[in-house]
């Protein structure tokens, strides 16, 4: 077995290892009450019914694309296509299950205190952080070791991306149309708490939490991983080395490997620093837990850069490519803590801006998330001019620059393991919040769970920009490989990608409309489910009294089956747009016009996902800080409820869902560019 197999099957290995061991101390864990065990039982049930339904939903069509690839491309990436479709699946089942199980765990762990109750979050969503990479990280390594050639399992990466968007999309549709029910009628109308017992659709909520925030980013980070690893393999596959360099082009294909591997070793290290202790701010110790894994995994990537490559010039620059991409990484966390934590000034102005009403608060969440789009901007072509432009100097080849920019990427991604424990503890913290709230356990508990639910919203909105951001370093890969594999194939025919073009033209708007058209779709079926759960849950209070009473209880299963069947109905839309644009652009237009499609979703899709992502994380944290200030039930107070319930579906639905519809058309473009002949023409 080669160094890189034996890293990247260790490294898995023992991720998954260590996933396991904190599974099994989160279970350990007591459980409280028997009503709160009756409500994680319930969104337990509720959350495995809609991944259930959905999977079933997915499942005819899943088979009948392997069948399609298989023919366009090959058996083999029919295949790798069914594996990236299933541990989606297992990913995102994953997820949900452990983030269910920790945050029953994790509200009674309240009677501890705060440190006890943080490292109880954690270590759950560190079960979902360490094991998801693992699972991307071997299967592509098999996958290679079986078939040989990174463009024969390109297919993995369809895989990965079209269940991702459907549980992505499904997910989230159904959280925040369950958030807006229970909010409207609850909050607004009925004057109740978030989580009280009394509203029908608070389960549905909690519910909501674990498909859209757990399995949904759970999916999403997977894919992020799959197709960022398959960019840099693919590019290593194609750039022309030069012996004197000292590096072959295997080393170039499996050197995406072993940066992950390094990452996921840091990422366990990092993990494992977050202990029981006292605590006054929860982010230090996941900040210091980032900072620890981020910091070995450049010791670990210089380690293993030389054992595989040497100490040669070409091999040291692609290192420093690599520390280029981690060093991202924090620099998005610190523009992402700034735009939605309410610690600081755009947040608080958005909190202030409650006393003139709701416009004003609209217009400053707007104009938040607009002007977070530029530092984001920024560190974004800082990386990959820094990454390119060194490894363009020592070769020459804007190939290698390519190349050395997919490598920054990668990096990037190989603290996905991390990343995604710090985030899945936002879903698990906000559901333990609920069961504190509905199970009565009192002031102080509950203060502890909206201190780290707080936090959650922050990580959970870090992750996001770490997302959006590894879309558009993996897509510029991902089109480099694309238009290299489409000269391989039509020989015989000149490709002209220049703006002189029509075809190119055309492209380049129909790419640039589709984030936007997907996202009118994604968030308007969040409104449609959104306005048949309102109905109901003010039926239910209309026709029963007794539930506000505290008499009754109201029927939580009907809100939980309005919102399954509803986000099932809403997320085929999106999902065939984004997978029918290229194939029929390419048939009609040829590449040239798949390239512009390429093109114009990245530059628009990520500045849109940006843009949603920050204005919801901001709105809700405004939220927080007005109650944090003591202006519960106040007309700020509802204001800002507002301005939340506006956000939501910005930063859970149609946000997150952009940067996998950037990767999935990419990847639908690798695979099937053999039938992309162009039969029109301009």
């Amino acid at each position: 077995m080669n160094l890189d197999s034996m890293l990247s099957i260790g490294a898995s290995v023992a991720s998954l290892g260590i996933a396991g061991a904190m599974a099994v101390w989160v279970s350990k864990q007591s459980t409280g009450s028997k009503s709160m065990m009756e409500i994680s039982s319930a969104v337990r049930a509720g959350a495995s019914a809609f991944l259930r339904r959905e999977f079933i939903t997915i499942m005819p069509i899943a088979i009948g694309l392997a069948i399609a690839i298989s023919f366009a491309s090959g058996i083999s990436n029919g295949i790798a296509f069914a594996v990236g479709a299933a541990l989606s699946a297992i990913a995102g089942l994953i997820a949900m299950k452990i983030t269910v199980k920790a945050a029953v765990r994790t509200a009674q762990a309240t009677t501890k205190g705060l440190g006890y109750t943080l490292v109880t979050a954690f270590r759950g969503g560190a079960t979902v952080g360490l094991a998801i990479p693992a699972m991307a990280l071997i299967g592509v390594t098999l996958l290679y070791i079986i078939y040989g050639e990174p463009i024969m399992i390109a297919g993995v990466g369809i895989g990965a991306s079209l269940i991702a968007l459907f549980i992505r999309a499904g997910g989230g549709i159904f959280t925040k149309a369950a958030d807006l029910g229970a909010d409207l009628v609850g909050k607004i109308e009925a004057g109740i708490p978030e989580d009280d017992p009394r509203n029908p659709a608070t389960i549905a909520d909690n519910v909501g939490d674990n498909v859209g925030d757990a399995a949904g980013m759970g999916s999403d980070v997977y894919e992020s991983y799959i197709v960022t690893l398959l960019a840099a393999m693919l590019l290593g596959a194609l750039v022309a080395i030069d012996p004197s360099t000292g590096l072959d082009q295997y080393m170039l294909v499996v050197y995406p490997i072993v940066i992950g591997a390094s990452g996921l070793i840091a990422s366990i290290i990092g993990a494992l620093t977050v202990t029981p202790r006292r605590i006054d701010d929860p982010m230090k110790p996941l900040s210091a837990a980032f900072m620890v894994s981020a910091g070995i995994a450049i010791v670990l990537n210089l380690i293993f850069t030389q054992l595989l490559m040497g100490s040669s010039m070409l091999a040291m620059t692609l290192f420093a490519t690599s520390v280029v991409g981690v060093v991202l990484v924090p620099i998005i966390q610190r523009i992402t803590d700034y735009y939605t934590n309410y610690k600081y000034k755009p947040v608080k102005d958005i909190g202030e801006s409650t006393k003139w009403g709701y416009a004003a608060n609209m217009l400053a969440g707007i104009i938040s998330g607009l002007r977070s789009t530029m530092p984001f901007m920024i560190a974004i072509v800082v990386t990959l001019a820094i990454s390119y432009s060194i490894t363009y100097a020592v070769t020459e080849d804007p190939l290698m620059g390519i190349y050395g920019t997919a490598i920054a990427a990668m990096a990037m991604l190989s603290l996905a393991g991390i990343v995604l424990s710090i985030d899945s503890f936002g879903p698990i913290s906000d559901n333990a919040g609920g069961i504190v709230e509905m199970t009565g356990m009192g002031d102080e508990n509950r203060k502890i769970t909206d201190q780290i639910d707080a936090i959650g919203n922050t990580t959970k909105a870090v992750t996001k920009g770490f997302a959006i951001a590894s879309a558009g370093l993996a897509a510029l890969a991902m089109i480099q490989a694309f238009q290299h594999e489409a000269a391989n194939i039509f020989i015989d025919k000149v490709l002209d990608y220049s703006l002189a073009n029509p075809n190119v033209i055309i492209g380049l708007l129909v790419g640039g409309l589709l984030p936007f058209f997907i996202s009118s779709q994604l968030i308007a079926g969040v409104n449609r489910a959104a306005m048949r759960l309102v109905d109901e849950v003010r039926s239910q209070f209309k026709n029963n009294p007794g539930i506000l009473e505290g008499k009754t209880k109201p029927d939580y299963a009907r809100c939980i089956d309005i919102a399954t069947a509803a986000s099932i109905k809403q997320l085929f839309q999106p999902a065939i747009i984004t997978v029918a644009s290229p194939i029929v652009l390419g048939v009609l237009l040829g590449p040239s016009a798949v390239a512009g499609i390429l093109m114009g979703a990245v530059v628009s899709g990520i500045f849109l996902a940006y843009h949603m992502a920050n204005s919801g994380g901001a709105w809700d944290n405004a939220k927080k800080y007005i109650e944090i200030i003591g202006k519960k039930h106040t007309p700020e107070h509802e204001v800002a409820v507002v301005g939340d319930l506006i956000g939501d579906p910005y930063k859970d639905t149609a946000g997150p869902a952009l940067n996998t519809v950037i990767k999935l058309l990419n990847t639908v473009a690798i695979v099937f560019v053999p039938i992309f002949v162009g039969v029109v023409g301009i």
